[in-house]
């Protein structure tokens, strides 16, 4: 009886990629033999066509992430502290400020231990439990993250470009929409818990996300709304108002330079230029947090459509990226935030002058916060 050869399915290509590796371990062995028995349930016969991944990736992605972890937790922490502390920093505005900082901060807290012990294992060690429940909240914190971001999107526009017409943020009110915010992104991110969706270990066996190869209409409906709720309908928001955020600046600016030309005189910013220079520079630092918050979660995006429409062939080596990319964006909020808010870094600078953090002398006005600059501007 001849016997027929497999398809080689969607994984020939990377096989072949991965050259003699498999030779190298015997061509029995895979990706999922260190896997615990409880956890292979979980784990889709996909990933049996893979060798192991060479332990030297193991031991890279727990350095970096202990790494991150440090930088994250420290910067993130010390926003929180400084910002809830510090009595010319406790505004509304800024309340969605410590909100994203607290949430990147849990991320690295909770998720990054585990990670690292999974590093050193080289597979998850934590049971299935504990898998659902990790996954569960790397999208939650995630979730927070994005629309913590639309939020403060939302209140520079309501500042910037309605002006003095627009009705400012009150403490309660900042309040509800974080509220709000955690709300709607654990209602999101549960859903997999009770059967719409599900949570699995990724291809590398350190983490735990999204089921990416399961074709079931309920699992592809709840990862492409949840990217649309997640992902596309807060780009688009937050693209919407910092365009009519830079639209709004540079008409103000335009104008200032004609009357200027009408009057015969260099500038007439004399007055308003510490706010001017103060609401462009927060367009520049909020559309790059932005920018690297979306740089941090498309690999995820990325690896999740790759799975369900088969557009393009998985391995465990390319999971990894996702989890590094999602949690490197813990460590951008507070270095922007920290090197771009005068007021921020003064009262760091106050508390731990070993840091130099101290801020230009002239520069006193807080650009992560135009709300604040205008709450402290001395009424008429």
């Amino acid at each position: 009886m001849a016997i027929t050869s497999l398809d080689p399915g969607p994984g020939a290509a990377a096989l072949q990629a991965w050259g003699g590796q498999m030779a190298a371990y015997g061509s029995n062995v895979t990706v999922l033999d260190k896997a615990l028995p409880d956890m292979l349930h979980l784990m889709d016969p996909y990933w049996y066509q893979f060798p192991p991944m060479n332990p030297l990736w193991y031991g890279l992605l727990g350095f970096v992430i202990s790494v991150l972890a440090f930088i994250s937790i420290t910067g993130n922490g010390m926003v929180v502290y400084i910002f809830t502390t510090t009595k010319t920093l406790k505004t509304p505005s800024n309340i969605l400020v410590v909100n994203l900082a607290f949430s990147d901060f849990c991320m690295m807290s909770f998720m990054a231990p585990p990670m690292v012990v999974n590093c050193y294992n080289q597979t998850w060690v934590f049971g299935p439990l504990a898998c659902q429940l990790y996954a569960c909240g790397g999208s939650l914190f995630g979730c927070v993250s994005i629309w913590t971001m639309t939020m403060i999107a939302f209140d520079r526009y309501n500042v910037i470009v309605k002006g003095i017409a627009a009705k400012p943020m009150t403490i309660n009110g900042a309040l509800l929409r974080v509220l709000g915010i955690w709300a709607f992104s654990l209602a999101w991110t549960i859903a997999p818990l009770f059967g719409w969706g599900r949570y699995v270990p990724e291809g590398n066996m350190t983490a735990c996300g999204t089921d990416y190869f399961d074709k079931s209409m309920s699992n592809i409906s709840y990862i492409v709304l949840y990217s649309v709720a997640c992902y596309y309908a807060p780009l688009f928001l937050i693209i919407y108002s910092y365009f009519f955020i830079i639209q709004a600046v540079a008409a103000h600016e335009k104008a200032m330079r004609e009357q200027a030309k009408k009057m015969n005189v260099a500038s007439l910013r004399s007055s308003e230029q510490a706010n001017t220079s103060a609401e462009c520079k927060l367009a520049k630092v909020a559309l790059t947090t932005i920018s690297l918050w979306f740089m941090a979660w498309t690999p995820y995006l990325v690896i999740n459509y790759a799975g369900i429409f088969e557009t393009m062939t998985m391995t465990p080596l390319m999971t990894i990226w996702g989890s590094v990319f999602a949690k490197a964006n813990a460590v951008y909020n507070p270095i922007v935030y920290g090197i771009s808010h005068p007021k921020y870094r003064a009262a760091l600078y106050a508390r731990f002058p070993a840091l130099a953090c101290a801020p230009e002398p002239q520069d006193n006005t807080s650009v992560a916060s135009s709300a604040t600059a205008t709450e402290e501007k001395p009424s008429a």
